[in-house]
């Protein structure tokens, strides 16, 4: 097995490869407005680290979100590429998930991504591994009840301190931990989700409803 794991659906551009065992190599770096830009030198380097060619990958593993529309459909359409040319499996793991594994937390937690508009991405885990609740787009005030007393974990939860008072590491979801999770629950014979974005909400970007029509003359 050789998973290579990206995730752009939050502002960290990362990339890792897992061997069945462990992580081989991996790559992040945090930029909002570069995920195109920045994804694909960083498989390159990533692969010239673990000293493989592509071709030796077995498993694509990509962040599904939720995540903005931007942002969120260049891992994507990265990852389905990739699976296309190699003709190897695409599996999808919640990016919130991949917080949670990362985090290591054995009692009940909160996960937050930054969504913008004074809103977040969240869910709630009963531990790293266990996830309760559907994944969600809100305001952070609007669900302070439902996670009041409990730590959280993410740059989402860090915005809003007043729902949020106790945040843990880490800010960022890295495809190490996407990596590991997944090649933790394939050797459980898990299947994984399929590798279709979870976008909770339209696109920021909309065509305007009353457009001016120009007409030739």
């Amino acid at each position: 097995m050789l998973l290579l794991a990206l995730d752009t659906a939050t502002p960290a551009v990362t990339v890792a490869l897992h061997d069945g065992t462990d992580v081989v190599a991996s790559s992040s770096q945090i930029d909002a407005r570069r995920h195109g830009e920045l994804l694909l030198p960083a498989v390159d380097r990533v692969l010239t680290e673990a000293g493989l060619r592509l071709d030796a990958v077995t498993g694509i593993v990509v962040g599904i979100g939720p995540g903005p529309y931007t942002g969120l459909r260049v891992g994507l359409m990265t990852a389905d590429t990739f699976g296309l040319a190699l003709g190897v499996p695409v599996h999808g793991l919640c990016t919130l998930d991949g917080l949670a594994y990362a985090s290591d937390m054995g009692s009940p937690f909160v996960v937050a991504t930054d969504a913008r508009r004074k809103e977040v991405y969240w869910a709630r885990y009963a531990d790293s591994r266990t996830r309760v609740t559907e994944p969600a787009v809100d305001r952070p005030a609007d669900i302070a009840d439902r996670v009041a007393g409990l730590p959280a974990v993410g740059a989402g939860a860090l915005l809003y301190p007043d729902t949020f008072p106790s945040v843990h590491e880490p800010e960022h979801v890295s495809a190490a931990a996407l990596a590991s999770l997944a090649a933790e629950r394939l050797a459980a014979g898990e299947e994984l989700p399929a590798p279709r974005p979870l976008y909770l909400r339209r696109p920021d970007a909309q065509v305007p409803k009353n457009y001016k029509v120009v007409t030739p003359k």
